[in-house]
């Protein structure tokens, strides 16, 4: 049975923000870090070596694969800022996403260039809303 290539690390999430090349991305970095902290509760951590993840849970498909993934993330890509809200992605929160500011939708994820494109509150109940929603549908035993 093939393993989740992404798994926690012990790397520095500083470190790998702090080698983000455009000091306006390094800073939105931070400043979604600070912003998933409080919305979590959850301290970051590098899950691969290039995702800061928030919290995690525990999967296991009817195939058998099972593994453990971050609840919600971020990735500052070199072309846009990745936000992994999986609850988000899973269910219809289109009336937030329609309010939310300039971004792009992707499969597990969505993109944005800069956090001024978009409502920091509503960014922040997307959060809220996307972790609570994966607490609730994996719980922790």
């Amino acid at each position: 049975m093939a393993e989740n290539k992404t798994q926690p690390t012990k790397a520095s999430v500083d470190d790998f923000i702090n080698q983000t090349e455009s000091p306006k991305k390094r800073e939105d970095a931070f400043r979604i870090k600070q912003i998933m902290e409080e919305v979590t509760g959850e301290k970051a951590v590098m899950w691969g070596p290039s995702i800061v993840g928030f919290g995690q849970y525990h999967y296991k498909y009817e195939s058998g694969l099972e593994g453990d993934f971050l609840i919600v993330g971020f990735s500052p890509r070199k072309t846009a800022i990745s936000l992994y809200l999986l609850g988000c992605m899973e269910t219809s929160f289109n009336e937030l996403f329609a309010k939310l500011g300039k971004h792009k939708t992707g499969a597990s994820c969505f993109y944005i260039n800069k956090l001024s494109d978009v409502d920091e509150q509503v960014l922040r109940e997307l959060i809220k809303k996307s972790y609570d929603y994966m607490k609730a549908k994996y719980p922790t035993k």
